[in-house]
Formats: C-alpha cells, sequence, structure tokens
C-alpha cells in the first residue's frame, strides 16, 4: 500500500467525515440515540483514521529524506544517527500500514450497539453459582472503567450469595464490540470456601451477550405468538417477596423462547424489561442465521458465541487466566477480578485484528473485522 493507492479512498472518507458532522450537528439525532451512536462510532473511526494516515505519510517522507542523505554522509557519527532513525521510522511506517489496514476493513455492523448481558452457574453447583456473582460483579466494575451506563434487569441469588441467574444491559461507548468476546462457558479451577479439605475443584458458568434489538430493526413479532402470563416473584430459597403477581414470563412460540422478568414491583416495568430481553434473543437468531449464510472461511474467529463453548480457564491456584481462542493468557488475577477485564480483552482484539489482516492480504477483502 502506497499514499497514492490511498489518496482516492482518503478523499471519499473526508467527503464522509463532513457529512458525518454535518448529520451530528443536527440536534434531532439526539432523539434517535441508537443512530447517534452509529453515526458517533463512526466518526471516531474515520478521525482515527486520519490521524494514522498523517503519521504514516510523515513517518515515509522522513524514512525517504534520511536514506538521501545517508548516500552523501561521510561523517561516521552521523551516519550512525542516520541509520538508528532508519530502522525506527521503518518500524513505525510497518506499523501504520498495519493499523490503516485494519482501520479500512469494515467494521461489525453490531460493534456500536447497547447489549444484554445474561449469566448463569453450570457445572459444580453452589461453587459455579458463587463464580457467577464474583464475574458479575468483574463485569459491574468493568463498566465502571469504561465509563459504561449498567442497569440490571433480573437477579436470582441463592441464600449462600450464589447467583442461579443475572441479567443485565451495558451501554455506552463500544459496548458490543468489547463485551462480545465474553460469550461462552467460563471455567474456574480453585479451592472453594465450601472445601473443608483444600481440594482443587473445577466448575463453569455460562455468560450470552446479545446484541440489544432497537427500533429500527423491524423485527416482527405478532401478538398471536406470544403467551403472556404473570406470577409472584420470589426470592433466594424460594420466599415471595412480592404479595401481587408482578413478574411476567412471555414465551415466543414460534421460536419457543421463554424470558421472564421480576426484578421489579411493577408488572408494567418487568413487562417492558421482559420484551427487550426476548427481542435481543429475536435479533441474536436473525444475526445467526445471516452468518449460517457466509462462507465458514469468511466467519469470525470469536467462534460461535454459543454457550456451550468453552472460552476461558481462570485457574486461581497459578494466578493465571486463559482464554482458550487465542492462547492468551494474563497472570493478574487479582487484578482481573477487580474489573481490570482488558487484561484479556486487549490481547484478543490484537489477536482479532491480526485474523482480520490476515484475510485481507490473503484476498479476502470482505472478511468481517469481528
Amino acid at each position: 500500500m502506497t499514499p497514492e493507492d490511498l489518496a482516492s479512498q482518503m478523499s471519499r472518507m473526508k467527503e464522509r467525515f463532513a457529512e458525518l458532522d454535518a448529520q451530528l450537528a443536527d440536534p434531532g439525532i439526539y432523539a434517535r440515540q441508537y443512530e447517534c451512536r452509529v453515526l458517533s462510532a463512526e466518526r471516531r473511526r474515520l478521525g482515527e483514521l486520519f490521524r494514522l494516515h498523517d503519521d504514516w505519510t510523515k513517518a515515509l517522507r522522513e524514512l525517504q529524506e534520511n536514506r538521501e542523505l545517508l548516500q552523501t554522509e561521510q561523517d561516521e557519527s552521523f551516519r550512525t544517527l542516520l541509520l538508528n532513525d532508519i530502522s525506527e521510522l521503518e518500524q513505525k511506517a510497518v506499523s501504520d500500514e498495519k493499523a490503516l489496514t485494519l482501520l479500512l476493513l469494515p467494521p461489525d455492523p453490531n460493534d456500536a450497539r447497547n447489549t444484554i448481558v445474561e449469566m448463569r452457574p453450570a457445572a459444580g453447583g453452589e461453587e459455579a453459582a458463587l463464580f457467577t456473582a464474583e464475574m458479575f460483579r468483574v463485569y459491574a466494575k468493568y463498566a465502571e472503567r469504561r465509563h459504561w451506563k449498567f442497569e440490571l434487569l433480573e437477579l436470582n441469588e441463592t441464600e449462600l450469595g450464589g447467583i442461579k441467574e443475572v441479567i443485565f444491559s451495558l451501554s455506552g461507548d463500544d459496548v458490543y464490540s468489547r463485551m462480545k468476546f465474553e460469550s461462552g462457558v467460563h471455567r474456574v479451577q480453585r479451592v472453594p470456601v465450601t472445601e473443608t479439605g483444600g481440594r482443587i475443584h473445577t466448575s463453569t458458568i455460562t455468560v450470552s451477550v446479545l446484541p440489544e434489538a432497537e427500533e429500527m430493526d423491524d423485527l416482527e413479532i405478532r401478538p398471536e405468538d406470544l403467551e403472556i402470563s404473570t406470577f409472584r416473584s420470589s426470592g433466594p430459597g424460594g420466599q415471595n417477596v412480592n404479595r401481587t403477581d408482578s413478574a411476567v414470563r412471555i414465551v415466543h412460540k414460534p421460536s419457543g423462547i421463554t424470558v421472564a422478568s421480576q426484578q421489579e414491583r411493577s408488572q408494567i416495568r418487568n413487562r417492558e424489561i421482559a420484551f427487550r430481553i426476548l427481542k435481543s434473543k429475536l435479533l441474536e437468531i436473525r444475526s445467526r442465521e445471516e452468518a449460517e449464510k457466509q462462507a465458514a472461511s469468511k466467519r469470525s474467529q470469536i467462534g460461535t458465541g454459543d454457550r456451550s463453548e468453552r472460552i476461558r480457564t481462570y485457574n486461581f491456584p497459578q494466578n493465571r487466566v486463559t482464554d482458550h481462542r487465542y492462547g492468551v493468557s494474563a497472570h493478574d488475577m487479582p487484578s482481573l477480578m477487580e474489573g481490570n477485564l482488558d487484561l484479556v480483552i486487549e490481547p484478543i482484539l490484537e489477536a482479532e485484528s491480526r485474523n482480520a489482516l490476515d484475510a485481507v492480504l490473503k484476498g479476502g477483502n470482505d472478511a468481517p473485522h469481528a
């Protein structure tokens, strides 16, 4: 890739940048939150592209100047300085070119969406429920670090402080682009607090990250396809926490999906939450069906995102967390458990970017950028 190769593309992108500025200057855009997020994310991406392009062309220009000076310079100490500068500029030019290439790839269309996250214990009984609670706390702290808005939609706890099920939403910049890597089975290896013999146990929990549906998604939900019922909400151990039938359960008969909400005391509010979850699940089904139509070689490297796919192991005795999809490991469990999830996510993003870049260099120019 040369500056000339990019010239026409950069010209078109600057025109698009001007269009985005005009659209975001319209006060009415802020009433359409999803559209506003998408346009703002695109504008940030183009701004970063322009900055990198300037850095890259500057590095190439300085590289050429230094090489020309080297041809005529006789002073050995100055030649050494020139050679060092040339080496650094060559590395920078290669790095900037790769970053530019990645920014030219089409982003995942869901990256600007908010998310709904579901978490449940799988194998391991009460220890799995306790780890579900701990990972729920990790995600809440991570959201705080990223300045995302956190909203609890559903929580069902155990008597010992574990969690049977929790559903929450996250909204803000780049939420889905980072959280989508969390979908799957998370395995924990440690000595549980309930273990008196000091033996290491292995437990698992499931995490499902759904891009949240928006009104513009045009999801058809016919009233006759729904079975809506109410029931009395309950707390840990099954005790009633509400004297009225405020909890709501919705069954979508064509898909077989069942969702329920009992977090709020208002039946209307629980109904709204249940519909949000249902719509996001239906959007996920539609997205998966579209993905199945693509060739296997062009699918995202994050895997299916299915809850049955083991993606990560948290080994407490060895102070190590490993993501099995990318061979990424971090050795600072205390920091990660305090919400520093970027210890894992940043290397995953880098690995995913390399995969996308390799696909382009091999000729797969329309390969999706997860």
